[in-house]
């Protein structure tokens, strides 16, 4: 069949490597053709007539609105995410300075940080990758998910929509700006490494939430990051100030009129922390990490995940080993108690609030791995809760590793609580002014109850919420903690409860360490909640231990008539 010239045009847009730019309208010889009588230089490879630059001018101006939709669609293919993470880093920088310029500042201020940050995250994910924070961009670069070029890119387009954030609100707040320093009492050294240790826990949790290698994440990935934020501003806000972000700490701190060299200390601290959270996140996804490269490095690996059944396997990914669900919860366990530590020494009155918050990011984070418990009281409830779902020994390991990293965030917080404005004050875990230790073992009791009985409702039936487990538990806490918190302390864990009493022997202030009877009524009645949370999953959830052929017709006690049936033994 003839060629066009358009037809040309279109396979040179399309890639086609035949298509020739300039070619004719007439006709090509077939092979038949250059093999007839005649035939002679039109079918031996004859060049074709080329065209004068008049009929190439001729052409251009024809197809010109091709080539312009081309060139526009290239250039903003390329710009569109630049654009998004300089808009969404404008959104969320104007936020930060409003919320904390005011002359008072508000408690609410990390929850309006962290709402702002969960809309952008969702608004620009699909565009951008939502990165919206040059050390996640820094974080990224380090797995080799962008190059140095690209990572320098994202940084200007971040910067300059945080620069333009920041004039916009010094412009509405002035003359209340934002600074970023050291918050008195805590010096220089405190403030630096909770601003690298909270920025390494946000990092983290992108990282595992939305960059997981050819896993789409789950539905509640933007909560997640947004809560990220919620329970590290509540507990090092008076601490660092809690910028976390270099897109935050450059523009407010060089703009706030004093001491500009601490957005420079900040922003090196903020990479640090992201720096140490790759190095998690690789050590923890490592296995994940090589067979995604496998995968993308042989075609023929491809080919088999998309289902061509005649190409070789790729890699097979294997299940996390006991050592790497360990360190999953012992990471998980230490950011919680560090988090309630410092809630507490820096005046916090959110403590709850920002436990459940790190306990929910840190659930979506890990919870693949190990199962986010982060509490002992919480694995015994899972063992008691029976099918299987952790075995005797991997449980005791899960408590070992549990109890290990809370006596290491009990050291940290006993650090904090040092350099605090109530270095002297004693924190003892006691009952609430007019309450007996009765009362507060009692509290401690039922709180534990509920969380243990909501984690095994909600994250180990399988196929029911799965998406929203950790937002449920994380709301279960929250309840629970504030409910109590004025009686028994809401710790609801053993091992905060620990933690909490180390820390107490290491900086034991001027009232000393209080009654041990206390804190130990407090971890046996944690204990002792578990294992009735667990005998009321057992009565509750009776079709959970009917035998998997038997599930299908039973919800509850009924079948599909409403009709009462006798669950058999289990």
């Amino acid at each position: 069949m003839a060629a066009t010239s358009a037809d040309a045009e279109r396979s040179l847009l399309e890639g086609d490597a035949t298509g020739s730019y300039g070619a004719t309208g007439a006709p090509q010889a077939s092979p038949a053709d250059a093999s007839a009588p005649g035939a002679g230089a039109a079918g031996s490879g004859a060049e074709p007539p080329r065209m004068s630059p008049e009929q190439i001018l001729a052409e251009i101006t024809r197809n010109a609105d091709a080539y312009k939709k081309m060139f526009v669609n290239a250039l903003m293919g390329g710009l569109a995410p630049l654009i998004t993470e300089a808009f969404g880093t404008f959104v969320l920088v104007f936020t930060v300075g409003c919320a904390v310029a005011s002359p008072t500042p508000s408690p609410w201020a990390p929850l309006t940080i962290a709402t702002v940050l969960t809309v952008m995250v969702y608004a620009t994910y699909n565009i951008s990758g939502a990165q919206l924070n040059p050390a996640v961009t820094f974080a990224l670069t380090l797995l080799g998910k962008k190059t140095w070029s690209k990572m320098v890119g994202n940084w200007i387009f971040q910067f300059m929509g945080a620069f333009l954030a920041a004039s916009v609100y010094k412009i509405i707040c002035a003359p209340h700006l934002a600074v970023v320093a050291p918050v008195p009492p805590f010096h220089v050294g405190y403030s630096l490494g909770a601003e690298a240790l909270y920025t390494g826990l946000l990092v983290f949790v992108v990282l595992n939430c939305a960059a997981r290698p050819s896993k789409e994440p789950n539905q509640c990935f933007g909560l997640a990051i947004g809560f990220a934020f919620l329970g590290s501003g509540y507990a090092c806000g008076h601490i660092s100030g809690a910028a976390l972000n270099p897109a935050v700490a450059l523009p407010l701190g060089l703009g706030g009129g004093k001491d500009a060299q601490w957005a420079f200390c900040w922003f090196g601290a903020e990479l640090v922390g992201a720096g140490l959270a790759t190095g998690l996140y690789w050590l923890l996804r490592r296995s994940e990490l090589q067979v995604a490269a496998e995968v993308a490095a042989a075609p023929a690996a491809q080919a088999a995940v998309e289902g061509d059944t005649g190409a070789a396997a790729p890699g097979t990914l294997e299940g996390p080993s006991t050592l790497m669900r360990c360190l999953a919860e012992a990471l998980g366990t230490f950011m919680l108690m560090v988090t309630v530590g410092l809630n507490i020494v820096s005046g916090s009155r959110a403590t709850a609030y920002s436990a459940a918050a790190m306990v929910m990011c840190m659930i979506y984070a890990v919870g693949d791995i190990s199962g986010g418990h982060f509490n002992p009281a919480v694995t015994l409830a899972v063992v008691l809760g029976g099918r299987g779902k952790i075995t005797k020994a991997l449980a005791a390991k899960y408590v070992l590793a549990q109890l290990a990293a809370a006596a290491l965030a009990g050291l940290v917080y006993a650090v904090y609580h040092m350099g605090s404005a109530v270095s002297e004050k004693s924190i003892k875990l006691v009952p609430g002014h007019g309450y007996s230790v009765l009362q507060a073992a009692l509290a401690e009791l039922v709180a534990t109850m509920v969380l243990s009985y909501t984690v095994l409702t909600v994250a180990t039936v399988e196929g029911y919420v799965k998406d929203v487990a950790g937002l449920v538990v994380a709301y279960a806490l929250t309840a629970g903690s504030f409910a109590v918190g004025s009686v028994s302390g809401g710790e609801v864990n053993p091992a905060v409860v620990l933690g909490l009493v180390l820390g107490n022997v290491v900086n034991p202030g001027k009232g000393g360490m209080g009654p041990a009877m206390s804190w130990i009524a407090l971890l046996l009645c944690e204990f002792l909640g578990a294992c009735v949370a667990a005998a009321f999953f057992r009565i509750t959830h009776r079709q959970e231990f009917l035998p998997k052929e038997a599930k299908k017709d039973v919800k509850g006690l009924q079948d599909a008539a409403g009709a009462d049936v006798e669950a058999p033994s289990a």
